[in-house]
């Protein structure tokens, strides 16, 4: 463990077909958090454009970039000039034809320490993520930065149980979701039940394992989606640090003291309890 207390920074915004704007509003944030003492910054799931996965359209493959490459070069200097641990959602080109949509991970020196590759991919009315991205393959993981031990899953994958639990096995001692999620158009009545479900999965997981978890959403309206923003910050025992507004642009920070993770893990021994005898079977499709 690096040090007991981080400051995490999350920069919640919205996004426009304007790639320049984009990158320009994530670089504000990033700069109005380095300023007010973050350590370690998170941004919101595929940052420098449009959510273009509400269509399925041939032209957004040319927004995928190679990583590393020039965008992660570009994040890493500033990085090492903020002194800052950055998270970065990107649209990634592994090779001709195959795609993935990937967080890379930058230490506060600028150093390029890797990615994680999306491993839930959806399919849902105006989430058409299988026509773009493949699944990822880099497996759950958790990487040493200078303030502390990190895991990365992205949107979908956190409403996954296993995929927190294995981030957390790995040694996650904070878990980030960028993410990219909101309402639809016509659905009005639902929208109360789905926002409450998704931020009930991210404090399950701070819960039942012991870590702080943080989820970075965009916000404002793309087309018939409305993102709901409330980027979040639970504490081990599923106290919420902080939560942003559901329609405003904003860079948020907290304070997290990592001696919290062995307070909840001593007095709710779940790891200690846990039957990995028994457990086969989740690694088989459900039903006949």
């Amino acid at each position: 463990m690096a040090q007991s207390t981080v400051k995490i920074g999350v920069v919640q915004h919205a996004c426009t077909a304007d790639i320049s704007a984009n990158d320009a509003a994530a670089e504000r944030g990033l700069r109005e958090a380095a300023s007010r003492g973050a350590n370690i910054v998170c941004l919101q799931e595929l940052f420098r454009s449009v959510y273009f996965c509400q269509v399925e359209d041939h032209k957004y493959f040319d927004l995928a970039e190679t990583l590393p490459g020039p965008g992660t070069e570009a994040l890493q200097a500033l990085a090492k000039e903020l002194g800052i641990v950055l998270i970065a959602s990107l649209f990634e080109r592994r090779a001709p034809g195959l795609y993935h949509n990937t967080a890379a991970i930058i230490d506060a020196d600028g150093s390029y320490l890797g990615k994680y590759r999306k491993m839930h991919i959806p399919d849902d009315p105006l989430f058409y993520e299988k026509f773009y991205f493949a699944p990822g393959d880099l497996g759950f993981r958790a990487w040493e930065t200078r303030f502390g031990r990190i895991g990365v899953c992205i949107c979908w994958d956190q409403w996954y149980p296993e995929a927190a639990r294995l981030t957390a096995m790995a040694g996650a001692e904070v878990l980030f979701y960028p993410t990219a999620i909101g309402w639809l158009d016509g659905e009005e009545e639902l929208h109360r039940e789905q926002y409450e479900a998704w931020d009930t999965m991210l404090r399950s997981h701070a819960i039942a394992n012991g870590v702080f978890v943080v989820a970075v959403n965009r916000t404002g309206r793309e087309e018939e989606l409305r993102f709901w923003g409330a980027s979040v910050v639970y504490a081990p025992n599923g106290t919420c640090l902080v939560k942003g507004g559901h329609k405003t642009p904003e860079t948020i920070l907290v304070e997290c003291d990592l001696a919290r993770i062995e307070w909840s893990r001593t007095r709710w021994p779940f790891f200690r309890d846990r039957r990995i005898d028994a457990y086969g079977p989740l690694a088989e499709r459900w039903g006949k």
